[in-house]
């Protein structure tokens, strides 16, 4: 990185930051308090609150949203007149799966062969610490050019929606010139890229009965209907023999015409084993970015160990469906609805439950705050041009807020490159790309701040 006063700074903070990440990852803040303690969600809110009240944030709040959880505010001001930038992050975490798999504890932020690892290092405690540390920079650095809103959200990954509805209820609130979006990630490390669209996200939990209680496969079995094997069919009539997503009425040959992905760098991010086929047809960034794409998530059977031989009489699967810009989330999830009861055979009875759902995001790149960000990452990443992405996952606050605040222009960075491994065991963080994208942010709320 080229030599400037604010990229100075942030490499001189980034013991400290590494200290705060540590304990930031130490909370168990996963917002399914079925599995862990709502206390340790409650206890990483709190740890946000203090951070930004340290740095001087004014009317800092823990907001108690519908869903149960807290979302975190503050406002920093800049100079009478300057603009309004909201930065966002979200201190919530995904399980952290099989404790087993992971080379080291998934709650503790160990360093190994360059990286940061622990659970929410990239996904997106690490997000906050970015944006901690770009406005430290530049108050080391002439002072703050614009007023600064900050909002951490406590259950996004749940999906549940609790700060869309404060936020709606609220509208004032989170309203800004720019927002930047803590929570997506580049293309691939040291490849500046903001991220131009997300899918939208559907959950359904489907169920299936087929007679009033288990029977013995040696006594029944041929004639009674399994509701387990019935689950079976239904979740296999929602792809086509070679993987593509096959929902009844929704289309699923969009294409992609930005930057592309090439297979084989795709099958090693995605850890594809030696002679597994990809699924679906098209290239790689029409079936992550622009098509629909279903995934069977979980599903409530008998474990093998322990199993008895028996017809069963009930099973049930959660289902995710990921929904491209241009295809209403609503509409999509009647048809994934429709289809799951129309392809459940054997008259068995079958009944489904929304239990998430986000609309799919696209962004204006052609307004100001874009301009702004690609000299800041010019600056930030010398020698690379910023690039303009996809991304498979979901923010439902994205369209929130963009219903919310139509002038508001929306930018979508963060650290979950595909290296970071987000959602699956051994997730990671670049210390390198936490450093680069904080000077990025520094720079673009100065050069937005200009503009």
């Amino acid at each position: 990185m080229s030599s400037n006063p604010v990229a100075e700074t942030v490499a001189s903070l980034m013991p400290r930051a590494q200290a705060e990440l540590t304990e930031l990852v130490a909370f168990k803040s996963v917002a399914d308090f079925d599995q862990f303690p709502k206390s340790e969600s409650e206890a990483a809110a709190r740890w946000v609150a203090d951070a930004l009240t340290a740095e001087g944030f004014e009317d800092v709040a823990l907001l108690d949203t519908p869903d149960g959880t807290q979302s975190v505010y503050g406002h920093l001001p800049g100079p009478a007149g300057a603009r309004t930038v909201l930065l966002y992050a979200h201190y919530d975490v995904q399980p952290p799966l099989d404790e087993a798999g992971w080379t080291t504890p998934p709650f503790e932020l160990t360093e190994r062969d360059g990286r940061w690892y622990g659970r929410g290092a990239a996904d997106c405690k690490g997000g906050l610490l970015m944006h901690l540390l770009a406005l430290r920079a530049l108050k080391a650095n002439g002072g703050l050019p614009v007023h600064v809103k900050f909002i951490a959200e406590g259950s996004e990954e749940q999906g549940t929606g609790g700060l869309e509805r404060y936020a709606e209820a609220h509208p004032g609130l989170l309203d800004a010139n720019a927002i930047v979006i803590g929570d997506a990630g580049n293309f691939r490390t040291g490849l500046p890229t903001v991220t131009a669209t997300l899918r939208g996200m559907t959950m359904l939990r489907v169920q299936i009965d087929t007679v009033e209680g288990n029977l013995h496969s040696g006594q029944f079995g041929g004639a009674a209907p399994d509701a387990l094997s019935a689950l079976i069919r239904v979740l296999d009539s929602l792809r086509a023999k070679d993987g593509t997503t096959t929902i009844d009425g929704l289309t699923p040959d969009a294409s992609w015409d930005g930057l592309q992905y090439d297979e084989e760098q795709f099958r090693k991010d995605a850890k594809v084993l030696d002679g597994v086929e990809l699924i679906g047809d098209g290239t790689v960034a029409d079936r992550i970015w622009a098509r629909p794409a279903v995934t069977v998530l979980g599903i409530d059977c008998p474990p093998v160990v322990g199993a008895t031989p028996s017809v069963q009489a009930s099973a049930r699967a959660l289902v995710s469906l990921r929904v491209p810009p241009g295809i209403d989330t609503d509409e999509a999830t009647k048809l994934l609805q429709a289809h799951l009861e129309t392809h459940t055979p054997w008259g068995a009875r079958v009944s489904t439950e929304r239990i998430g759902h986000g609309q799919p995001f696209s962004a204006d790149t052609t307004s100001p705050a874009y301009a702004a960000m690609a000299d800041a990452m010019a600056v930030a990443y010398p020698g690379q041009e910023m690039q303009y992405a996809g991304q498979g996952g979901s923010i439902p606050l994205c369209n929130t807020l963009a219903a919310l605040y139509p002038h508001a222009e929306i930018l979508l960075i963060g650290l979950s490159e595909p290296e970071a491994q987000i959602h699956a065991v051994n997730e990671s963080v670049s210390p390198q790309e936490l450093e680069r994208l904080s000077v990025a942010e520094a720079l673009f709320l100065r050069n937005y701040a200009a503009s």
